[in-house]
């Protein structure tokens, strides 16, 4: 468990060194370095490094006593809560500074991805730049997956007809349901179609259980 912990810390920006005195502080503190370093199994010359750059991100606080420095870690909740600030207000920056750049150019290519996941995000970026017309097929779980991005569709006025090959609902747009005995039969149980103003399309199979 450690090791992924070190591994999602790592994600976040924090060297393998810094991820382990963090993590050894939560356990222990307040700790001198000789401690941390102990605690962390590193190098006790990197330790004072690793902890210099942890206060400078605001990870740990210090205090000096009379005979060595004490540290002992910021919350996790507190610090998680900073990333996630930041990351929001970077990503919304990097949205409005993006998107004037991209030039969406109809290429007439066929473009290949793997897994579910691309498969709802391209599918969810087609419905979001739509300006006319969404003709969709969609599963159960497609459904759940893009109704938000659908109702956004929905509210811009976009014309939506949806063929629906399991029992969700959705509330706009022309809707028809697919039988269940033929969606068997011509493979279409994990079958995702979106057609974006008659130009511009996504055929995904299998996309359901494949990550």
């Amino acid at each position: 468990m450690e090791s992924n912990l070190i591994d999602q810390l790592m994600a976040l920006g924090l060297t393998e060194y810094e991820s382990k005195v963090y993590l050894a502080l939560l356990g222990e503190h307040p700790a001198t370095g000789y401690q941390i370093g102990k605690a962390a199994g590193i190098p006790r010359s990197m330790v004072y490094e690793a902890l210099g750059r942890l206060e400078a991100r605001g990870a740990v606080l210090k205090t000096v006593e009379e005979k060595a420095a004490l540290y002992r870690p910021v919350s996790p909740e507190t610090l998680l809560d900073r990333y996630a600030e930041e990351s929001r207000i970077r990503i919304s920056e990097l949205r409005t500074g993006l998107a004037p750049l991209y030039n969406r150019q109809d290429e007439g290519r066929l473009w290949n991805f793997t897994g579910r996941r691309e498969a709802l995000h391209y599918a969810a970026d087609l419905i979001a730049n739509a300006k006319q017309e969404l003709m969709l097929v969609l599963t159960d779980a497609d459904v759940e997956e893009l109704r938000g991005v659908l109702a956004a569709a929905h509210e811009r006025k976009v014309q939506i007809g949806a063929m629906l090959t399991g029992n969700a609902m959705l509330e706009f747009g022309q809707i028809v349901r697919h039988p269940p005995h033929e969606t068997e039969i011509h493979g279409m149980r994990e079958t995702l179609i979106v057609v974006s103003d008659e130009h511009e399309f996504l055929i995904a199979s299998g996309h359901q259980t494949t990550n």
